[in-house]
């Protein structure tokens, strides 16, 4: 793979050789639901059948989300607490308005994301006047707010029972065990859409002065550019993307339940981050693809005959999927700081350094 990005690179230029291989990486994917690939221990079976393209679709929903984080955490510096609740803002959303409304799934969403960014930027604008771990409480706590609304009104939210889909504004091809594969296209789709939003941002003005935030707020005020409007504008694209994943999230799953928003759940984002890399893009989207396929996997283990016939003494912390998933976070912040892509990078770093030492030896 090192050898044909390097010919490429050299034939093409560095920008246009990373576009052509995204796309060979989007298409490769595209196609997985067409044909007959199975990996033993990855996945749960031949990635045409609709139980395998489901658990593949949520970890490209939860690559989108842990996208919308990196957004506030990985460029902005932002350590958001409460990132679940916009997340639940787009599912819970889409979901009451596809059931109290009547109106067809494009306006559905249409109307969901402008109440995603009405939400986003009321309480942004709120959250943003602390900083440091006093923004992450006042996260917190208007997560937690949203959580109590969402389990003490039932006739509205559904309650601890979560809140189904309402199928009759739903288009055919998106619903049913039959379509995942469609489902699976449209989570690719979106995944694809995030990232390049992210892209843009990250590469814009106000994303390079949410940057500068990161590193240093008081010189940004120096220099007489707005740090809180950088920190808003960063705020509220995180939170409408993560919005966006919700939807997805409720037409695969047919319905959302309070986990969406609770404050674990968005712990899980910030492990599937720290897992893929912070800072990166393309660790945000390995992060969320490793834990998913991780916590599947890991789930199917703890209840297999072979861990049933351990000893007590390693039956009960093998049998809980959280147990290994925390050990294995604990490792990665120890041992691999920079997650999947900087171990990545570290080696591709030290492999020219080899080589050139090589060369010195064999000259001498």
């Amino acid at each position: 793979m090192k050898a044909i990005r390097s010919t490429v690179d050299k034939v093409l230029g560095r920008p246009l050789a990373k576009w052509l291989l995204g796309g060979a990486l989007v298409a490769f994917v595209a196609v997985l639901p067409l044909i007959d690939l199975v990996i033993p221990g990855v996945l749960p079976g031949s990635t045409y059948t609709p139980g395998t393209l489901q658990v593949l679709a949520l970890a490209l929903i939860f690559a989108a989300l842990a996208l919308s984080y990196h957004v506030l955490f990985g460029i902005t510096g932002l350590l958001s607490f409460g990132h679940a609740l916009y997340f639940a803002v787009g599912a819970y959303g889409l979901g009451i308005v596809l059931e109290r409304t009547g109106l067809g799934l494009l306006p559905a969403i249409g109307l969901t994301l402008v109440g995603a960014l009405v939400v986003a930027t009321l309480l942004g604008a709120v959250s943003l006047r602390v900083s440091g771990i006093s923004f992450a409480m006042v996260t917190l706590a208007f997560a937690q707010a949203g959580s109590v609304l969402i389990r003490r009104n039932p006739d509205v939210t559904g309650g601890e029972e979560g809140l189904g889909l309402t199928t009759e504004q739903v288009p055919d091809f998106l619903v049913g065990v039959v379509d995942t594969r469609n489902l699976f296209w449209l989570a690719l789709g979106v995944l694809v859409l995030v990232f390049l939003a992210v892209r843009w941002f990250e590469r814009s003005r106000a994303g390079h002065v949410a940057a500068a935030v990161r590193e240093n707020e008081l010189r940004v005020r120096v220099l007489g550019l707005p740090p809180f409007r950088a920190k808003l504008v960063a705020f509220v694209i995180g939170s409408v993307l993560a919005a966006v994943s919700g939807m997805l999230y409720l037409l695969l799953q047919s319905g959302v339940t309070p986990r969406a928003v609770s404050a674990d759940f968005t712990l899980t984002i910030l492990v599937i981050v720290v897992l893929g890399g912070v800072g990166s893009r393309w660790g945000a989207v390995i992060g969320a693809v490793v834990y998913t396929l991780l916590d599947q996997r890991l789930t199917a283990l703890a209840g297999s005959d072979a861990i049933a016939s351990l000893p007590p003494v390693l039956r009960v912390p093998l049998s809980e999927p959280l147990f290994i998933l925390g050990t294995l976070f604990i490792l990665v912040v120890l041992f691999l700081p920079g997650g999947i892509v900087g171990l990545a990078d570290r080696l591709r770093r030290r492999r020219p350094a080899d080589d050139a030492r090589d060369r010195l030896e064999e000259t001498t």
